[in-house]
């Protein structure tokens, strides 16, 4: 189980990390991790003995390349619709052949414990992780080719997106009966090609049940989530 971290505070996700998550994933995307604080960020994140993740913005390829740079282990890249979308993202998360990252790798040469370039380069493609969200039905429809791309180590689901688009913008509800159907096909498809099928889960009771239903990496709660719980917690107590 991994967990979500959308403050900017690379104590945060060193908590987080801390506290037993074997994964931390700093978003980009909607959270408010910018460049300065996420290079911060991996470094507190791998000083917690976790494994920093990071979820760049959409269509952001650069950002890849930069956040593995920092040393981040694995990458998110939302809306990958498409093969085509697989493709670019994979050029910039592998080096060659499989795709097309530039060398520079110096920050995370130090966390891997590699001194050598030349190792660093046999073994990078392997080290680090690229998961495609999988959060439309342009997606869903695309999802085998998605998977069949080199260089693609899994999908993730955003269940919030989905849910939106399965339902054409009626209504935002990760519990929605369609949704529960699609993550079933998404982690079957997952599995079956030998990929990672990883979600993101906005109730942590869920993560068992996902979890059986094939799901390897499940994002379990976020920061903010359980600032508000203690906080929730806190004031009941007070009450008496």
């Amino acid at each position: 189980m991994a967990c979500w971290c959308t403050l900017p505070y690379p104590i945060v996700a060193e908590l987080l990390g801390r506290e037993g998550f074997p994964a931390v994933v700093l978003d980009q995307q909607h959270g408010l991790w910018d460049t300065a604080a996420t290079l911060a960020g991996i470094a507190a994140v791998h000083q917690a003995g976790a494994a920093p993740i990071v979820r760049v913005p959409i269509g952001d390829f650069a950002t890849v390349s930069r956040a593995l740079d920092f040393g981040a282990e694995g990458i998110i890249a939302p809306m990958i619709n498409t093969a085509a979308d697989a493709r670019a993202f994979v050029a910039a998360a592998k080096f060659p052949p499989i795709g097309e990252r530039s060398w520079g790798p110096h920050r995370s040469m130090t966390f891997a414990g590699i001194s050598q370039a030349k190792v660093y380069l046999r073994e990078a493609n392997d080290l680090t992780v690229a998961m495609a969200m999988i959060e439309t039905r342009h997606a869903l429809d695309n999802l085998d080719t998605i998977l069949a791309t080199p260089g693609i180590d899994g999908v993730f689901v955003g269940p919030f997106d989905l849910s939106i688009a399965l339902v054409e913008g009626k209504s935002v509800d990760p519990d929605l009966p369609e949704v529960d159907d699609a993550l079933a096909a998404i982690a079957n498809a997952a599995n079956s090609a030998k990929k990672i099928a990883g979600v993101f889960c906005h109730a942590s009771k869920r993560a068992p049940t996902l979890a059986k239903r094939g799901f390897r990496f499940i994002t379990a709660g976020t920061d903010m989530g359980f600032l508000r719980a203690g906080l929730a917690a806190t004031r009941r107590d007070l009450k008496g």
